[in-house]
């Protein structure tokens, strides 16, 4: 006996393959398209930017980039971290902005306790795959 799929799922399925059958038709190159290409054309803001516009401008005294990115790093694993691009683009500024492996591990290892161990397993995932692609192109921090 065969473990028939329910509607919602064969119905996606078919979607999904008219989808990349028309892709296929319009455009081949879409074939081999992939949306994380479009994160290497986002650039990453500089560490002084960042505190202009996220709060040392308007309070010299409040939370520099580095903590506000580690913060915004902490909440995209405790949602899941099921934004991929936004995990990957956060650790990409958090380099940017000064901030360690060590501490970016950290950052993500401590949630474990409030967002589960496999949110804390996919952010660390995404947070490597960012990581390693520095340590190759020689900006290891």
């Amino acid at each position: 006996m065969t473990d028939a799929k329910n509607p919602f799922e064969q119905m996606m399925a078919r979607a999904q393959d008219m989808a990349q059958e028309m892709a296929k038709t319009m455009n081949p190159a879409l074939e081999s398209f992939s949306p994380k290409g479009f994160e290497a054309l986002w650039g990453t803001m500089p560490k002084d930017i960042m505190e202009m516009t996220f709060g040392k401008g308007l309070n010299p005294d409040g939370l520099d980039a580095k903590t506000r990115l580690l913060l915004t790093l902490a909440g995209l694993t405790m949602q899941g971290a099921q934004a991929d691009t936004a995990v990957r683009m956060t650790v990409r500024h958090l380099l940017a902005a000064g901030a360690t492996k060590a501490e970016i591990a950290e950052t993500i290892a401590s949630m474990a306790m409030f967002a589960g161990i496999p949110a804390m397993n996919r952010a660390m995932e995404l947070a490597r795959e960012v990581m390693d692609a520095e340590t190759e192109e020689g900006k290891d921090t």
